[in-house]
Parts: structure tokens; sequence; C-alpha cells
């Protein structure tokens, strides 16, 4: 369809959408006259509108109110007329400093990383992260206090998870040792599922060389990280900001409906599918996909991989269908990339 609007009409559309993104009113034809500085009348350009609005690009909320873009004409913008920049260097710095963390923990990673692209975007962050599964290194047994237990697992490629569990009041630092000297004989180099029938079996059959204290040790162990397999697991933060610009209940309806489908095991599998056969940032504007087809909002997203440079998640924000997506688009890009590097 680009190629058959004209330079003209292709500023127009721009000129449309950028006024749209900026202040969400409809932008009028003598607006635009004034704008461009053009030697056109604002008859003229009402011309060039209304062919637009043919094409299915603009459409008019009120009679003689401006114009404003479609969702197909948003898509057309993106996709043809934006320009991106890069971040700036202050930006990029306050990121990284946001996102880092000591020992390299991808839930706290993640969840930083969210609420920063929350605050800077000014939309929801959104983060679809991995549960647990990659092959293991070393897990030990770090005791906090009487009766609770601090489990840490590190994977081969130098992830670091932390669960704190239920533990007996009677451990001393010698079942520690042991129970962790038992699993990492047993568990490393291999992903937990892998390995976790065989330790379960080892104790149902009393084949371990455990006492009964470290056998508890080691089955809550095993329980905390049970859960761990499976799909993704969503993280949303800043979701009130959608609301700030919603005044109709329809509105509220809409986007009360896109959490939900976004809680889905299958909306979380298509929208990681998504993301990770992309080059780099997905977007998906309004209804002009099935995913998020009636919640009339715009999903910025991005993957993220780990040290083998394979797809585990993805990261960006969810906002209104003007938001800034020259600004954005680069914001989650770098966002998802640093991820990756942390994980490395």
């Amino acid at each position: 369809m680009l190629a058959d609007l004209n330079q003209r009409s292709r500023d127009i559309l721009k000129y449309v959408v950028d006024a749209y993104v900026a202040t969400g009113e409809p932008v009028g034809s003598r607006a635009i006259a004034e704008k461009l500085g053009m030697t056109l009348s604002p008859a003229t350009i009402r011309n060039v509108m209304a062919d637009l609005e043919a094409h299915g690009l603009l459409h008019a909320p009120h009679v003689s109110a401006g114009r404003v873009p479609t969702d197909a004409g948003l898509r057309f913008f993106v996709d043809g007329l934006l320009e991106i920049g890069d971040l700036a260097a202050d930006e990029k710095t306050n990121i990284e400093a946001q996102c880092a963390t000591q020992g390299k923990n991808l839930a706290d990673v993640l969840a930083r990383a969210t609420t920063t692209l929350a605050g800077l975007s000014s939309c929801a962050g959104l983060v679809l992260a991995p549960k647990t599964d990659r092959p293991l290194k070393q897990i030990e047994f770090v005791q906090l206090a009487p009766g609770r237990v601090l489990v840490v697992l590190v994977t081969e490629d130098g992830l670091v998870e932390n669960r704190v569990i239920d533990a007996p009041l009677s451990l001393d630092a010698a079942t520690l040792t042991m129970a962790a000297n038992y699993l990492n004989r047993r568990l490393a180099g291999r992903r937990l599922a892998e390995a976790q029938q065989q330790i379960e079996d080892d104790l149902r059959l009393r084949r371990a060389e455990l006492d009964e204290l470290t056998g508890k040790l080691v089955e809550a162990g095993l329980a905390v990280w049970s859960g761990q397999k499976g799909p993704p697991q969503l993280l949303i933060r800043g979701q009130a900001r959608l609301l700030e610009d919603v005044t109709a209940l329809a509105d509220v309806e809409r986007i009360r409906q896109l959490f939900d489908t976004l809680e889905t095991e299958a909306a979380m599998a298509r929208l990681l599918e998504a993301a990770g056969q992309a080059e780099g940032v997905k977007i998906f504007i309004g209804a002009d996909n099935t995913l998020f087809a009636h919640a009339g909002c715009s999903v910025i997203v991005a993957p993220y991989t780990n040290g083998q440079e394979q797809v585990i998640g993805a990261i960006g924000v969810i906002g209104p269908l003007r938001m800034n997506y020259a600004r954005i688009i680069p914001m989650v890009d770098f966002t998802a990339k640093l991820i990756g590097r942390m994980g490395k």
C-alpha cells in the first residue's frame, strides 16, 4: 500500500499520526496546512485526507472533527514511515543501573527491567519469564534461621535462582552439606526434570545413603523447584497507567479483557512464539492482530536469550494506541538485549 501513496499523502499521514500521538485529538486540514507550510489549501488537504480515509488509514471520530489514524493507519506508519532513533546515553545508563543486580538473579533482573520500562514509557511493563529448565551446575542449602533454609540453584549458563523453604528445626551444617552433595552428584549437568525421577526413586526405595533428616531436606529442596516446569510466567507492572486516560466503562472493560487474555497459557505461548520469530522488536497494534483484537491497545515486545542464544522469554510494554513508538521501540529493544547480556 505504501507504493500507492505519493510523498504529499505520506507527509500528511505522518503529521496526523504525530499529532495524534502527542495530543490524542483529531487533526484538521487547516492545522496541517499551517504546520507543513505547504502551498496547498485546506480544501486540497481535506481531499488527500479523504483519500487516506478511503484507504482505511484515517477516520473521523465525529462529524467535522478532523481525522485520527485507524489501527491500520498506525500499522502503516510504524512499518513504513516511522523514524526510529537510538536511546540517549543517559536513558541507557538509567536502564542499566536499574536492572543491575548482584548475583545475576534472573527473577530480580526481570522484575527491575519491567518496572523500569513501565516508568520510562508511561505504559504497563510486560515480561514473560521462563520457568527454570536449564542444565544445572550446583545447588546449595544455607540456613537462615531455625526452620528456614535458603535453596540456591545455579545453572550452567550462570543464572542464580533462590528460594526459601521450611525445614526441620533440628538441622545442622553437616546435614545441609550432605543434602547438597547428594543432589549435586545427581543434578550436575542435567535438567531438574531429567534427574528428579531418579532422586525420587532413590528416596522411595531407600537406596540413597541418607538419614531421615537429610532425606526430608532433599525432598523439600526438590519440591520447591518441581513447580518451575511448564509455560512461562507473566509479570505485568504499571497496569494503572492504562486507565489514566480512560473514562468510558466500555474502555475499562476492554482493558480488563486484555489482561484476562494475557494471563491464559495459550496467549502467553503465542506472544512468546511471535516475539521469538522476530529479528528484534515485535509490534502488535490494536485490531490488526488476533491476540489483542478488541483491547484498544498496542503491545511492543522483544525476545531475550540465554547464554546459548536461545529465546527463553520476552519483555515489552502495553500502552495506548497513541504511545510514542519512536521512543519506546528502541527502549524495549535495548532492554531485551541487556537482559540477554546479563544472562551470559
